[in-house]
């Protein structure tokens, strides 16, 4: 074992380093040569020089050259950690009801404090909040499917239309009536600009980005939310509009750009995963579906990156074969391979 990982993009693991980028904490990790430590990529201690810097798939790697773990970042837990979250998120998908915080720690196998502030600091929101929105998902199929509010209450979960009532409004955008009727009430303002992809769609609702695509136009909103007001952009989207032009054009930047996307907990969680692909680098279908805790479903992890509705924010162009090979991109494969290669700088 050499020192150095030559599967590991070195100028994108040290651009994760000097990020302090806790999505990248169990990808790699950082081995300090004149401390003779490793360290996650998040840790807070204070940044070595760049040439002093080695880094290795993972602590097992780094211990064969000598290092010891970083007693201040504890890198040999987020290995754990990833594990942890992958049983929580299949506990929280297959219980009935919402499960209480003692049982989804209970199902990773931590402590329920600990457990809720790794859960937050992975995800973003809480085991609960988490929990709610995959109710209120399940809630917006049934909404589709059955056309009954009453019918769609109990299939998701729901103990009664009160609790229903009082978590759908803010998980959905809108009331459960409207959005059963093709989001009647809700604005979409959209744009179309060039880029040097080609001409690219950008539609926004009050929360953020709903809609990134290239060679379309407007009637591509029209079939999520025929009775949604659907609007041109002008000043209202401007700013919104530049930002993302600059973020598509420059793919290896990461972005804080809003997004209004929904999909099932599935879906999200291979959203999530592409996510934390470094740029320029990819990651087997295969792969993707075992980190969003489901080993062997790299067929639906494939249709979750075709269900993506914000093309580069959610970098679905960092998904490939298990073979190495591309495999498909919506926008064809010249755009996934100038995307990559932009990224691989």
């Amino acid at each position: 074992m050499t020192i150095f990982d030559s599967q590991i993009d070195g100028d994108a693991a040290w651009r994760a380093v000097l990020a302090r980028d806790r999505s990248q904490d169990g990808r790699f990790v950082t081995g300090v040569l004149t401390t003779g430590i490793y360290c996650r990529p998040s840790c807070a201690a204070r940044h070595p020089r760049r040439e002093n810097v080695r880094f290795f798939a993972d602590g097992a790697a780094a211990r064969e050259e000598g290092l010891r773990p970083c007693l201040r970042c504890r890198p040999d837990e987020a290995a754990r950690d990833e594990e942890g979250l992958a049983r929580a998120f299949a506990f929280i998908e297959q219980a009935e009801e919402s499960p209480s915080l003692e049982e989804v720690a209970a199902a990773a196998g931590y402590a329920p404090h600990h457990f809720h502030r790794l859960f937050k600091r992975a995800t973003g929101v809480t085991p609960a909040a988490y929990a709610r929105g995959l109710r209120a998902r399940r809630a917006e199929k049934a909404l589709k499917e059955k056309g009954s509010v009453t019918e769609a209450v109990y299939e998701a979960g729901y103990s009664g239309p009160g609790r229903f009532y009082a978590d759908a409004g803010n998980r959905l955008g809108m009331t459960p009536s409207a959005w059963r009727d093709g989001g009647r009430g809700v604005t979409i303002r959209w744009a179309v600009t060039p880029t040097s992809f080609g001409p690219m769609l950008v539609a926004a609702t009050e929360r953020g980005i709903c809609r990134l695509s290239f060679d379309e136009g407007v009637e591509a909103l029209t079939e999520r939310f025929p009775n949604a007001t659907i609007e041109p952009g002008g000043e209202v989207l401007a700013e919104l509009l530049a930002e993302t032009v600059a973020a598509v054009e420059a793919p290896e930047r990461a972005h804080a750009l809003p997004l209004d996307v929904k999909g099932t907990a599935f879906q999200e969680a291979v959203w999530r995963e592409l996510a934390r692909i470094p740029a320029g680098e990819t990651l087997s279908y295969a792969a993707l579906a075992a980190k969003a805790g489901k080993p062997g479903a790299a067929r639906a992890a494939g249709s979750a990156c075709g269900a993506n509705q914000v093309a580069v924010l959610i970098p679905c162009h960092r998904a490939q074969r298990g073979d190495g090979t591309l495999g498909g991109y919506a926008y064809g494969l010249p755009i996934k391979r100038e995307l990559l290669r932009r990224e691989r700088g």
